[in-house]
């Protein structure tokens, strides 16, 4: 099945952009009258028909919609970006794909990178839900002072900070409980620091190992949204 994306069609904006266009008209060689899937990315799937196959602004009219309802628990992941971007691109398409609900960049002392362009990063995110058929694309965020971050207001959600000391830490896979919203702290190759540790643990952050191996940056990320998905999956 081939989905299609526009985020406002309950807005009653019936065209897709440009690249869905083009896709739509040139690659799959859909025509007028034709009924295609359009998702939008909260949880929407709506039938629509062709009604002006143009490869530059396809027109549509929407025909019926299924509203897939939520899941009863939330994955957030806060992650420090890798020096190079195609990392962080492939833990953005992977961790979709899984299911994830939010991904926000962190930077740290010891970060690698300072700044993030959402936009390649949104594209990934969104490939990744029309292939996957996870209705729910994830809210991307701007990079984040990682003390900062912290002192955000997360209302009950289960926080988790991962770092490499796993000797002082409890398995994420044990210690996490099912049906609840989750956020998981992510470090980059040279781990959060003492003090990040310290601050986070005072702000309400339960250390957690994912396990006895060294993990590169991205694919802690994915580990972690993983065993919530797993956790949540197996408790019924």
């Amino acid at each position: 099945m081939n989905y299609f994306f526009q985020p406002d069609i309950l807005n009653d904006i019936t065209y897709l952009d440009p690249e869905e266009s083009n896709h739509c008209i040139r690659v799959l060689r859909k025509k007028p009258g034709d009924v295609i899937k359009i998702l939008d990315g909260k949880g929407g799937i709506f039938t629509c028909k062709i009604i002006k196959a143009d490869p530059t602004e396809l027109s549509f009219q929407m025909l019926g919609k299924k509203q897939i309802a939520s899941r009863d628990y939330s994955i957030h992941i806060a992650i420090a970006p890798t020096k190079n971007l195609e990392r962080m691109e492939w833990f953005v398409e992977k961790s979709v794909e899984i299911g994830i609900d939010k991904i926000s960049f962190i930077q740290c002392r010891n970060s690698e990178r300072k700044i993030v362009k959402l936009n390649r990063l949104e594209k990934k995110a969104i490939s990744a839900m029309k292939q996957s058929g996870n209705l729910y694309l994830p809210v991307l965020s701007e990079i984040m002072d990682v003390n900062q971050f912290i002192k955000t207001d997360f209302g009950n959600t289960l926080k988790f900070i991962g770092h490499s000391e796993t000797g002082s830490s409890n398995p994420l896979i044990t210690t996490a409980k099912a049906h609840l919203p989750y956020l998981v702290l992510i470090g980059p190759e040279g781990d959060f620091t003492l003090d990040e540790v310290l601050s986070a643990k005072e702000r309400g952050f339960l250390p957690v190992s994912l396990g006895s191996s060294r993990l590169r940056t991205e694919t802690a990320g994915l580990l972690a949204c993983s065993i919530l998905n797993l956790i949540n999956s197996q408790a019924g």
